[in-house]
């Protein structure tokens, strides 16, 4: 330490009074970025402070509950304790809470998975726990396999620092198999029988990328796996939960640790917070904490950052929690799940730069498992509120548009005042709705919640299908407050889109029904004895290719027909099984992560001639992304350009500079299949030209967009019946048309195969969907 090191204690300890005292703000990032500035070693300087040791606690979901709870365990124990408590977690985060405190004991800070490689050559941490890794901001850090290597790469700069890991995630594991640390297991050692989603982050082997096996799993990608070619496979645990127990009025389990065992309750629920809690209890056996000392600090826990926090608004029972990825929505719609009566429940979404740019990611949250619940009231909230509403739609919940926490409160009229609230924010969402909550709390201290009933959450829910829809398997075969406020449609607006939408989308949550035309060609009603085919969307290896919410186009697809009086049967064609095309009627295929769309390539390799036949003989496809690059000649498939399928005259070439030199971005196209402008998101490294005199699906209408390379201002391709874009969202649902002309086209298709007619297709209230279409283009200035 020497005058660098003096300068920054200086101007952090200036910047911190300034920011204190004249600007009224909390002091968590500025002085330690500032300082750090000053002196990049100032994290090195102070870390001997820590007489102990220190633990950073790093992955997708959990990290801001799993550090304070660490530190109040700690702190009940008797300890000294430096904590980043409110989540300011990059390096300069980590050294405002250093500058800030004294000498003490332990320290224990969050730390973002990308900014541990700048945190923990300096820190050199006792401990890092790995929580979990879960598709996050895409846009922003990549697919998970950059996360991997930067926590590996971290870890290798401080190689006696032990490495904390949850062994039930097999991309966590995947890290522990490859560092020199060492290294402490936890899992959970039982099946907990809980329902499963629809979207997983990990389906392959991280040795040999063959597809994994599961005994069990819990959530997500989480369980009991194994590879059946070379034998990876979940590590013994050192330490596990037994005997889990989760219902509404809380959760229980026994806990086995590195030095003792223990019983941890706590009065709130989920499965993810028992991975929470395991891990907490983890650390806290090795850094010395008795288990009575953290049961005390999980009963006194009482989170004042919205996480998992209590309010009373207006007498009524608020429970306000972060969500910001799908695994993290889905978790917090099984808790509200476990309320069986009437509720409210408000999603709040921004896309700010510290949410993500790409909201994408709303089409992988399994909202359905909320249609049909009695008595519910969904609200959609935040920068891209009619983004949230057209997804709810799409999964039958009539959601309403409001500007705040108070807009919510203001339409409970006619709910039960006994009838809880759940308001749900992503990331930069949350700091105004829990400022909102905190302004609307009575006085009163909020009451301790009952149980509604007694809980049997370990179960299994059972779903409804789609009505109309066929189940068959294929097997055999930054913006500005502006920005948000104009995004707004007003009062009267709203109310007569709600009158418009209120055959279609009954209030309280009630599944949506077909009210359009009869499947005929006249739109009369009826048949006399002939009941149509279904129209047939076959979806490829949708348990590889779904990256960046791609589901949603067939979900989009299915409902527009089923909203029709068209029956539908999706074919779900998972890797190893086939479809024969001759009896399909439209195709979907997205795109994946390398090492996903490596293998899907196999499969779609493989089926190429019955391809290049469908397409031949006007099938209709849509593609995207990496689906779209494999239908020309050549494609990326990872670094390398690979032979394509060949349907398509056009080629995919790799960027200079790799898979870093991304096109991302908003971007809103003029397109010959829409009369209103096309918007969508792109993200891709590859740079696809099309042959002479081939045909784009549209043509960059924005000012910001790049479309499929840096210099043409034209996305996708048009072949035929074939569709190609690198727009996702997904597409399909901010561009009914679009939507629409697909589905006229697969109808002719369907009539020629069967000989029945090709109905008309009826006009549907399109409202929701041309709100947020419009909310794009006012954003890119686009008319």
């Amino acid at each position: 330490m020497g005058l660098q090191f003096a300068a920054a204690r200086a101007v952090s300890a200036v910047s911190t009074w300034g920011l204190k005292h004249v600007f009224h703000r909390p002091a968590a990032n500025f002085p330690g970025k500032i300082a750090l500035y000053v002196d990049p070693r100032v994290i090195a300087d102070l870390a001997p402070r820590l007489r102990k040791g220190s633990v950073c606690v790093v992955g997708t979901n959990g990290k801001t509950t799993v550090t304070n709870l660490l530190a109040d365990a700690l702190e009940t124990a008797g300890q000294r304790v430096v904590c980043n408590r409110t989540g300011a977690n990059l390096d300069s985060g980590v050294a405002t809470a250093l500058l800030h405190a004294q000498e003490a004991d332990w320290g224990v800070f969050e730390s973002d998975e990308l900014w541990l490689a700048k945190i923990l050559p300096h820190l050199q941490a006792s401990y890092v726990v790995l929580l979990n890794l879960f598709r996050d901001q895409l846009d922003r850090v990549g697919e998970i396999d950059r996360i991997q290597e930067s926590i590996a790469g971290a870890l290798a700069t401080s190689p006696n620092t032990a490495l904390v890991f949850n062994a039930d995630d097999p991309l966590c594991a995947a890290i522990a198999e490859r560092v020199g640390n060492p290294t402490i297991a936890f899992g959970v050692g039982e099946d907990l029988h809980l329902p499963q989603n629809t979207v997983a982050d990990a389906q392959m082997c991280q040795r040999c990328s063959t597809m994994l096996e599961y005994d069990y799993r819990q959530y997500g990608q989480l369980g009991s796996y194994r590879c059946p070619t070379c034998g990876f496979a979940r590590p013994a645990l050192d330490c596990e939960a037994r005997d889990v127990r989760l219902g509404a009025d809380g959760l229980a389990f026994a806990a086995h640790g590195p030095k003792r065992d223990a019983v941890l309750k706590a009065a709130f629920s989920g499965a993810y917070m028992v991975y929470n809690l395991l891990a907490t209890w983890a650390a806290a056996d090795l850094v010395g904490v008795a288990p009575e000392a953290l049961q005390r600090a999980i009963d006194a826990f009482d989170p004042q950052n919205g996480r998992l926090q209590e309010f009373s608004v207006m007498g009524r029972s608020t429970l306000l929690n972060l969500a910001k990825n799908p695994t993290g929505f889905n978790q917090n719609i099984k808790i509200i799940l476990q309320d069986e009566g009437p509720k409210a429940v408000a999603f709040f979404v921004n896309d700010k730069e510290g949410d993500g740019r790409d909201v994408s990611w709303l089409w992988d949250i399994d909202f359905e498992e909320l249609a049909g619940q009695p008595g519910l009231r969904v609200f959609a909230g935040g920068i891209r509120r009619n983004d949230v509403q057209v997804r709810l739609k799409y999964a039958g919940l009539d959601a309403a548009l409001v500007d705040d926490a108070a807009g919510m409160f203001a339409q409970l009229g006619g709910l039960p005042a006994d009838a809880r609230a759940y308001v749900i924010a992503n990331y930069t969402a949350l700091p105004a709705v829990h400022a909102e909550l905190g302004r609307l709390a009575s006085e009163e201290p909020v009451a301790t919640r009952e149980p509604s009933v007694p809980t049997a959450s370990n179960q299994p829910a059972t779903r409804e299908p789609s009505v109309g829809a066929i189940s068959r398997s294929p097997g055999a075969v930054p913006p500005d407050d502006a920005d948000r406020a104009a995004s707004a449609p007003n009062a009267s607006d709203r109310a007569s889109a709600a009158a418009n939408a209120g055959s279609q989308h009954p209030a309280d949550g009630q599944q949506v029904a077909p009210t359009a035309i009869a499947d005929d060609a006249t739109g009369s009603g009826s048949r006399a004895g002939t009941a149509a085919p279904p129209l047939v969307i076959a979806h490829l290896f949708p348990d590889l290719l779904n990256l960046y919410g791609d589901g949603g186009n067939v979900k989009v697809l299915e409902r527009r027909a089923l909203d029709r009086g068209v029956s539908v049967e999706v074919l779900r064609v998972n890797h190893g099984e086939h479809v024969d095309l001759t009896g399909v009627d439209l195709v979907f295929l997205g795109g994946g992560p390398d090492r996903e769309q490596r293998l899907a390539s196999e499969g779609l390799m493989g089926m190429r001639d019955d391809l290049r036949a469908y397409v031949e003989d006007d099938g209709v496809l849509l593609a995207i992304c990496g689906g779209y690059q494999i239908l020309g000649h050549e494609w990326l498939l990872g670094e390398e350009v690979v032979r394509g399928l060949g349907l398509v005259d056009m080629t995919t070439e790799r960027a200079h500079g790799g898979s870093g030199n991304r096109l991302i971005g908003n971007i809103v196209l003029r397109s010959p299949l829409a009369t209103r402008p096309v918007v969508g998101y792109e993200n891709h490294a590859g740079r696809t030209h099309l042959g002479a005199g081939v045909e784009a699906f549209g043509e960059v209408a924005s000012s910001t967009g790049h479309g499929n390379n840096d210099d043409d201002k034209r996305d996708g391709v048009l072949y035929r019946n074939v569709v190609g874009t690198y727009l996702h969202g997904p597409l399909l649902p901010k561009n009914p048309e679009v939507a629409d002309a697909l589905l006229a086209r697969a109808l002719e298709r369907r009539a020629r195969r069967t000989g029945m007619p090709t109905p008309v297709l009826s006009a549907l209230d399109d409202a929701v969907e041309n709100a947020a279409n419009e909310y794009v283009c006012r954003r890119l200035n686009v008319g």
